[in-house]
């Protein structure tokens, strides 16, 4: 797969996100926020399961589990701390804190991976959260939710770049997707049934809501976003998601009559122009070695939609190693 298809592909899993942001906010009058966190994984999962029969014969590295593991906890971490940052943050806030994930992504890679991002990343990194802030409105005032939206788009950034270098070393999406779903629907379904209201009556009234979130936002964009990170980096990958907040503008306008500004519509102008200039960019940031010496085997078996498109074993044997970037996030 192309860089350029990956990053097409990762512009497709934004709109997923974003317009399943419309759900996400209407299945809160059903459910409680980590109900709602643990019922999406647990479809995204269930969906995903099967097919990790299909990769059961790839050949598996030294350090693959604890590699697995680093990138479910931290997928658990981020995607409930994003639900819970609402219950004391705005909607404003939040969507633009979290947005902060596209400049945090590039200084985790950098730190962690040595993966030095080019100025023309660096600039279009800034240019996207300058974006989302105008698309937000703009923040007023400062409270825990806040915090709490600022640490989940840290988690993301760490995510990313984890999710990225454990696909370039290890492979195996399926694995890796069905992985961190189910573990973070067993880490908030058991709260929300403790703390929220989690109850089949319940459940079955958000159903639609769930449905949307648990195919779409969960299993095909995540799905995507996780097999798209084998060929584009990190900082790449958090720049271009960034899209999503445009998206859920965009749906929510579409779907709950909510206007935008002028400064808006030019904030989304903005991360538009910065996600196209990464986008259509030949330059890959670099970094300090290659994380692996064996070529990864090719996907070889039937695959669903969101990664239907995998190398053939030539060209992943010859591919120039890229490095790692949710925070997205849905």
């Amino acid at each position: 797969m192309s860089k350029l298809r990956a990053n097409l592909l990762l512009l497709f899993a934004a709109a997923l996100w974003g317009f399943g942001n419309v759900a996400q906010k209407t299945v809160l009058d059903h459910l409680d926020a980590l109900s709602a966190v643990g019922l999406r994984c647990l479809i995204g999962g269930l969906l995903v399961l099967p097919f990790v029969l299909t990769e059961r014969r790839l050949p598996v590295g030294a350090g693959h589990l604890a590699s697995l593991a680093r990138v479910g906890a931290l997928f658990a971490i981020s995607i409930m701390l994003q639900q819970l940052c609402y219950l004391g943050a705005t909607v404003t806030n939040a969507s633009f804190l979290i947005s902060t994930a596209t400049v945090m992504t590039p200084l985790a890679a950098w730190l962690l991976v040595g993966e030095r991002p080019t100025a023309s990343l660096t600039f279009a990194a800034g240019l996207t959260v300058v974006g989302a802030l105008l698309l937000s409105g703009g923040i007023a005032g400062f409270s825990s939710g806040d915090l709490t939206a600022i640490l989940s788009a840290g988690c993301y950034a760490l995510w990313t770049v984890e999710l990225g270098r454990h696909m370039q070393t290890h492979g195996r999406p399926f694995t890796a997707a069905a992985t961190q779903f189910l573990g973070a629907a067993a880490f908030a379904l058991p709260l929300g049934a403790m703390h929220g209201n989690l109850s089949m009556a319940d459940a079955f009234a958000a159903g639609p809501e769930l449905a949307v979130l648990g195919i779409f936002s969960t299993a095909f964009a995540f799905g995507i976003q996780i097999v798209a990170l084998r060929y584009t980096s990190a900082s790449h990958a958090a720049v271009i998601v960034s899209a999503e907040s445009v998206f859920g503008a965009l749906g929510a306008a579409i779907f709950l009559g909510e206007q935008t500004s002028p400064a808006g519509a030019l904030g989304g102008a903005i991360i538009l122009g910065a996600i196209l200039s990464v986008a259509m960019s030949n330059r890959t940031p670099q970094a300090r070695a290659p994380l692996q010496t064996d070529p990864i085997q090719p996907f070889d078996a039937p695959v669903p939609a969101f990664a239907a498109a995998n190398p053939g074993q030539e060209e992943a044997r010859h591919a120039p190693y890229r490095d790692p970037s949710s925070l997205r996030s849905s």
